[in-house]
């Protein structure tokens, strides 16, 4: 058989054996992930709940949802472990301290433009949009103001046919 006849199935097998180890890869990064929880820990269900991990067993968790509701699910039905500021962000609305580095991004616009005139020198300025008055178009046509004065007559059909 001529190597060239082969090529395809080789690049095919390659293929296959590069997707399932990167899939197999994903599947033991969510194995650690879950077996690295602890009580106390927030986590997020592959159903969308928030809760906080209360006890971790060998193939399930109890998750504290609320005051007095204890749920038990199984681990592979924990979607994500969460970070404590993650988790109280989310659940409690409890951002974390961004004024910590200094840097405050403001509210509006104005702040980002450096310029010397003050604010109120801008609105003193008449800004020319381009447009003309009428008294100016009259100005420049002679007989627009003649034209203006007679109305056409027309039979009610338009000029252009």
């Amino acid at each position: 058989m001529n190597t060239l006849t082969l090529l395809p199935f080789i690049v095919l097998i390659a293929a296959m054996f590069l997707m399932t180890r990167s899939a197999k890869k994903k599947q033991q990064q969510a194995v650690n992930m879950r077996n690295q929880m602890q009580p106390g820990s927030g986590v997020r269900t592959i159903g969308g709940m928030y809760a906080t991990v209360k006890e971790v067993n060998e193939d399930t968790v109890l998750l504290d949802a609320g005051p007095g509701v204890d749920l038990l699910f199984a681990k592979n039905a924990i979607g994500a472990v969460l970070t404590d500021d993650e988790y109280n962000r989310i659940v409690h609305g409890i951002e974390h301290d961004l004024k910590a580095d200094g840097s405050v991004v403001p509210d509006d616009a104005s702040s980002l433009t450096e310029t010397d005139e003050p604010a109120d020198a801008s609105a003193d300025k008449a800004v020319d949009l381009g447009k003309k008055d009428a008294d100016d178009v009259a100005d420049e046509t002679p007989g627009a103001k003649a034209d203006a004065a007679e109305p056409k007559k027309t039979d009610g059909e338009s000029e252009a046919k």
